[in-house]
C-alpha cells in the first residue's frame, strides 16, 4: 500500500495551493473559478484540494485522471492506436470554454510510472504538444491580462520514490520539508520566503545586466539578457519554488554547458545531456540515454532556443536529495545550489513592463522565444555567473551556489 502523509499535512498542502500560490500569492477569491487538475492515484490531495476551494467560497472543476500503472497505461495506448488525424486532433471549443470558464488552475504532478513512454515515437508526443498549443496561448494571453493564475505541486508515488531511490517516507519528507507543510503556519513561513527571494530579484533588476557568463568544469556559456527584461522569482507559481529567473534574448546564446541531473519528460528518462549553442540556436545536442528524444524535442519549432535562465540560491531551498521530478529537482539546494536552463517558450512575466501591452510582432522583435515546447534542463555543478553591466563593468552575481549580491 502508497504511504500517504496524515490528513494535517495534506490539508496545508491544499491551502498552501490554494490560498497562497494561486493569485500570484493571494489566493482564490469568493466566486472565482478552480480547475483542479489530478491523477487517481493523487486522490487524498485532490479531495483536500477541492474542500479548500470550496471554504474560500470559490467554484471547483475538477479534471480527474486515471493512473498509469501495470494493467492499465492510457498514455502507451493513446500513441499506440491513435492515428495521424487523432494525434493532430485539437478540441478548439471545448479548450476555448475552458480557458474562458476558469480563473485559476492548480495541477498535481504525480507519477505511477516513470517509463510510461519508453519506446513510443517522440515525434508523436511533440505533435501532441504543437496541437495542443492554441490552449496554451490562451491561457498566457489570459494571465498576461491579470486573469488567470496557475500552480504546480507534486505528489509522491512508489514509483517516483522508486526512481529517486528513496524510501516513500524519504520522498514525502523531502515534499514536506521543502513546502514547509509541518509548520504552525506554513503560508505564513511562504509569505516570509517569497519576501525574501524578493529582495534578491529586487537586487539583480537594479543591476542593469547586459550578459552573462556562465562558467564551470562543464560549461562556458554566454547569455545576452535582451531589453526590456526582468528577474522574477517566489510567485507561486511553482510549489515549491526558490529558483530566480529570467526569459533572456534567444538570440544572445553562445557557447557550450553540460547538465548531471537526468531529465524525466515525456514519459522517457533522458541523461548525460549536452548542449552547444552559436547565434542563440542549439547546433550540437547530445545524451547518454535516450539522445533521440532529446533530438525530436529540439527539433520541434523553437526547441532550439532558450526560453528561460535560472538560479537557485542554496540558502533557501531546502530540498536536499534528487526527486525525479523537474518540479522538486529545478529547485534543490545541496552544496552548489542549481543552474537550470530551459529550451522552448519564454515567460512572458519577465518582460519589465505590461505585458498584456505586447504585440506578437514585438515579443518577436524582443527576442522572446515562442514554442509548444518548455523544458528545464537541471546541473547540480559548481558554477561561476559573471554579469557585464550597462556600464561595461563585471560583476559576480552568482558562486558557490550563493548570490553575490549583499
Amino acid at each position: 500500500m502508497a504511504h500517504h502523509p496524515p490528513d494535517r499535512i495534506l490539508r496545508n498542502y491544499a491551502e498552501v495551493l490554494v490560498d497562497f500560490a494561486l493569485g500570484g500569492g493571494r489566493g482564490v477569491a469568493p466566486g472565482e473559478v478552480v480547475r483542479i487538475v489530478a491523477p487517481e492515484a493523487a486522490k487524498p490531495l485532490y479531495v483536500q484540494l477541492q474542500r479548500a476551494v470550496l471554504r474560500a467560497g470559490a467554484h471547483p472543476i475538477g479534471h480527474y485522471l486515471p493512473s498509469d500503472d501495470e494493467q492499465f497505461n492510457l498514455s502507451r495506448d493513446f500513441y499506440e492506436l491513435a492515428d495521424d488525424a487523432q494525434i493532430d486532433f485539437f478540441p478548439a471549443k471545448y479548450m476555448r470554454g475552458l480557458v474562458d470558464q476558469i480563473d485559476h488552475q492548480v495541477s498535481i504532478l504525480c507519477d505511477t510510472d516513470m517509463h510510461a513512454l519508453e519506446g513510443v515515437d517522440p515525434g508523436k508526443i511533440m505533435r501532441v504538444g504543437k496541437a495542443l498549443k492554441p490552449w496554451m496561448d490562451w491561457r498566457t494571453e489570459k494571465e498576461n491580462a491579470g486573469r488567470f493564475s496557475w500552480t504546480l505541486a507534486l505528489y509522491g508515488t512508489p514509483a517516483m520514490a522508486a526512481e529517486a531511490r528513496l524510501s516513500e517516507q524519504e520522498y514525502w519528507e523531502q515534499i514536506i520539508d521543502a513546502c514547509f507543510l509541518n509548520e504552525d503556519d506554513p503560508i505564513a513561513r511562504w509569505r516570509q520566503v517569497s519576501a525574501q527571494i524578493g529582495q534578491y530579484v529586487q537586487k539583480l533588476n537594479a543591476l542593469e545586466i547586459e550578459r552573462l557568463h556562465v562558467v564551470g568544469q562543464d560549461a562556458d556559456l554566454w547569455i545576452g539578457l535582451g531589453e526590456r527584461r526582468q528577474w522574477v522569482g517566489g510567485s507561486g507559481r511553482n510549489i515549491p519554488s526558490f529558483e530566480i529567473f529570467t526569459s533572456p534574448d534567444w538570440r544572445g546564446t553562445e557557447g557550450w554547458i553540460n547538465f548531471n541531473q537526468p531529465l524525466y519528460r515525456y514519459g522517457n528518462l533522458i541523461k548525460g545531456i549536452r548542449l552547444e549553442f552559436a547565434q542563440g540556436v542549439v547546433i550540437k545536442a547530445s545524451a547518454e540515454t535516450n539522445e533521440h528524444v532529446l533530438r525530436e524535442m529540439i527539433a520541434t519549432e523553437n526547441a532550439d532556443k532558450v526560453g528561460e535562465y535560472s538560479l537557485t540560491d542554496r540558502r533557501f531551498s531546502r530540498i536536499t536529495k534528487f526527486m525525479a521530478e523537474t518540479l522538486f529537482d529545478e529547485n534543490v539546494g545541496g552544496p552548489f545550489g542549481n543552474t537550470h536552463l530551459a529550451l522552448g517558450k519564454s515567460y512572458h512575466d519577465c518582460y519589465a513592463g505590461d505585458p498584456a501591452r505586447v504585440s506578437a510582432a514585438e515579443w518577436e522583435h524582443l527576442g522572446f522565444n515562442e514554442s509548444s515546447v518548455h523544458t528545464d534542463i537541471v546541473s547540480t555543478a559548481d558554477r561561476t555567473v559573471t554579469a557585464t553591466l550597462a556600464d561595461g563593468s563585471e560583476r559576480v552575481i552568482y558562486r558557490e551556489g550563493e548570490f553575490q549580491l549583499d
